[in-house]
């Protein structure tokens, strides 16, 4: 079970990287292509916003590498648990003001991985 927790919190950190890269890197060039609802036209007013939010993915997915970095069992999990909250805390935000799409992408993997280390983490 230990290996299945840190494949989700790779896969968490993982689309958080991604997150990061879109949205500081290629908002105005991918982001159209993937959020459709919003008009091509604002992409490049809020440039800036996307790369401060991206930003934060950033940090998140940050702390996720460094949860699977760390060798006490106990402060693993209590640093595991942290971010993926923020994960799961964001993503529930973002299904309720932006799109449900948004819990099963962001919120659903990170509440996963949480369940599972509260089960079998045996710290």
């Amino acid at each position: 079970m230990e290996l299945v927790i840190k494949i989700l919190v790779a896969l968490v950190a993982a689309l958080h990287c991604y997150f990061a890269y879109l949205e500081m890197f290629a908002w105005t060039s991918r982001g159209p292509k993937i959020f459709k609802t919003i008009p091509a036209a604002q992409f490049a007013s809020t440039k800036v916003m996307a790369g401060n939010q991206g930003l934060y993915n950033g940090f998140l997915a940050a702390g996720l590498i460094w949860s699977l970095l760390i060798t006490n069992p106990e402060w693993k999990q209590h640093v595991s648990l942290f971010f993926l909250g923020c994960v799961a805390i964001a993503g529930i935000y973002g299904a309720v003001t932006v799109s449900i799409r948004i819990f099963f992408i962001q919120a659903a993997p990170a509440l996963a991985a949480i369940i599972l280390l509260v089960l079998f983490s045996g710290v």
